[in-house]
């Protein structure tokens, strides 16, 4: 029996489409199977370490942050960002880049989620001002107002993170330190070159008392 030489064409093609197919479903399963239920559980206990059992963050020799209730997008954002040196923090390097990339979603769905009381703290005294501070700007010195990227209610939006909840010291030692430690990558910027010129221009009473009105926030 002879087979034209367009049927035999389709022949190939489609036994072509068919491994494609039977590849992709192997390396998405390869994928899937690169980290165990287990070892998401061994991460997330490590992280509790040192950002609280319910990832409300610690306050010892010097602050851990908050991690529950925060934007996912941004806390893949900024695992990438220590991995890939955008973002400075020798420890944080270590614990981030041992992460295989499809654990990084888990993790940011598991602390999204949590959602324990602030731990508080801060000056009361500051709040009034620093909620002016928040939901205004400083006018007179082209500072705009928080709430614009970070929402009324400072629970952040996609590459913005959540700043309510967030402990008080931990929110002034990065924004006074904000160039030191973010941007490190200028060929590479990311959200944080918006934050940039926002921290330089803002005072440290100023920060003092933004932090004060965002560490009590549910």
């Amino acid at each position: 029996m002879q087979v034209s030489t367009r049927g035999l064409a389709l022949t190939v093609s489609l036994l072509a489409i068919e491994l494609v197919a039977v590849g992709s479903q192997a390396a998405e399963k390869t994928a899937a199977q690169t980290f165990s239920s287990r070892d998401l559980q061994a991460k997330l206990e490590y992280c509790k370490t040192c950002h609280g059992l319910s990832g409300q963050g610690y306050r010892g020799s010097f602050p851990m942050p908050r991690l529950a209730g925060q934007q996912t997008e941004y806390f893949e954002n900024q695992l990438h960002a220590f991995i890939e040196h955008r973002r400075e923090n020798r420890f944080m390097f270590q614990v981030a880049h041992v992460l295989t990339p499809e654990m990084l979603a888990p993790l940011a769905a598991h602390f999204h989620d949590l959602n324990p009381k602030p731990i508080g703290g801060a000056p009361k005294e500051l709040v009034a001002t620093g909620q002016k501070i928040y939901e205004e700007g400083v006018p007179s010195a082209e500072i705009p107002a928080c709430a614009n990227c970070h929402g009324a209610d400072a629970k952040g939006n996609g590459p913005f993170p959540r700043l309510a909840g967030q402990l008080h010291d931990y929110i002034f030692r990065k924004l006074v330190n904000w160039s030191k430690e973010r941007g490190q990558d200028p060929a590479n910027p990311d959200t944080s070159a918006i934050m940039e010129p926002i921290a330089h221009s803002l005072n440290e009473p100023q920060v003092k008392a933004v932090a004060a009105y965002l560490s009590n926030l549910e």
